[in-house]
C-alpha cells in the first residue's frame, strides 16, 4: 500500500512540474515576442524602443481614430481639430 502511494505523490509532482516548467516557458517566449514586435514597429516607424514612444503612438493613433469617428457622424470641424492634433503628435514621434 506504501508503494502506490509513493508513486501516487511521484506522479503528481512530475505533472506539477511538467505544468510549471510548461507555463515558463509560454510566458518566456511571450514577452520574447512582444519585445520583438515592438523592436521592429520602433525600427519600422524610426522611434526609439522605449516605453514612452510606446505610449506616444498610441496616443496619436487614438486621436485619428476619434477622427474617424467624427468624419463618420459627418462632423467636419471635429474631424479636422482631432486629425491636426493626431498628425502633430505622431509628427513628434516621427522625425
Amino acid at each position: 500500500m506504501q508503494d502506490f502511494f509513493s508513486w501516487l505523490g511521484k506522479t503528481l509532482g512530475e505533472i506539477i512540474r511538467f505544468v510549471v516548467d510548461l507555463l515558463l516557458v509560454f510566458f518566456q517566449n511571450l514577452g520574447a515576442s512582444a519585445r520583438g514586435f515592438f523592436d521592429g514597429l520602433a525600427t519600422s516607424l524610426g522611434i526609439p524602443p522605449t516605453l514612452i514612444s510606446l505610449a506616444v503612438l498610441l496616443l496619436g493613433l487614438w486621436l485619428l481614430y476619434l477622427a474617424l469617428r467624427a468624419l463618420l457622424r459627418r462632423r467636419i470641424f471635429a474631424t479636422l481639430i482631432w486629425a491636426v492634433l493626431g498628425v502633430t503628435v505622431l509628427s513628434w514621434l516621427i522625425y
